[in-house]
């Protein structure tokens, strides 16, 4: 995963190869993201002897704690050749303001 930001909004890049979007459940509240799927790999005969194997099947969560308060209503998620991205607005609170200086 990898997590980037600009003034208004994160970015989230997940690579999930294999993993359909119905798979896929995203919940998003104050500061954490939760991405919990499901992999489903081909059923192998019992005889089957790996000489290597390196990608699992099977359930995955994961939650992020994002560096400040998020808006949860406006995230956008997209699902492309197995990359998910989530555009994640931040919440007004924690955006910079610009403080006037007076005389």
């Amino acid at each position: 995963i990898n997590l980037t930001e600009d003034d208004n909004h994160y970015y989230l890049r997940a690579e999930l190869p294999g993993v359909r979007t119905e798979d896929l459940d995203i919940q998003a509240t104050g500061r954490n993201l939760t991405i919990v799927g499901e992999r489903k790999l081909a059923t192998e005969e019992a005889s089957a002897r790996y000489h290597r194997r390196e990608r699992e099947g099977g359930l995955f969560s994961r939650v992020l704690a994002m560096p400040k308060e998020i808006d949860a209503d406006r995230v956008e998620a997209r699902m492309q050749n197995g990359i998910l991205t989530l555009k994640v607005p931040k919440a007004e609170s924690a955006k910079p303001r610009r403080i006037a200086i007076g005389n």
